[in-house]
């Protein structure tokens, strides 16, 4: 399950069909791949990326700013590439799925 972090969340969901929850899978992740430095993180912080790969793919977008969170939420809707931000062991991970959601991409903010 998912659960939605941000302060803004219920000013920013504006744009999911009503249908829609933070609560289960909304789009296909695609191939997920991670940058080498994501794996490091990981591998050195025994972390698991799955609990932030389902909370992207639940539509809670973590630290984003809230105009970044309606952006996604809209993409969810219409089409576009999705990005959330999340913080493991004190440093920001980006996920972001490409625009056709074939690809779903762990990096560090400097990877970019």
């Amino acid at each position: 399950m998912c659960h939605t972090t941000n302060p803004e969340a219920e000013t920013c969901t504006t744009a999911l069909p009503a249908t829609k929850d933070r609560t289960r899978p909304l789009f296909s992740l695609g191939q997920v791949v991670a940058t080498p430095g994501v794996l490091k993180l990981c591998e050195e912080n025994d972390i698991s990326p799955i609990e932030y790969l389902v909370r992207h793919q639940c539509g809670d977008w973590g630290s984003v700013p809230p105009e970044d969170w309606r952006s996604n939420d809209e993409a969810l809707v219409h089409g576009g590439r999705l990005l959330s931000a999340y913080m493991m062991k004190g440093t920001k991970v980006w996920i972001i799925t490409e625009y056709d959601r074939s690809v779903t991409t762990l990096l560090l903010p400097s990877e970019y």
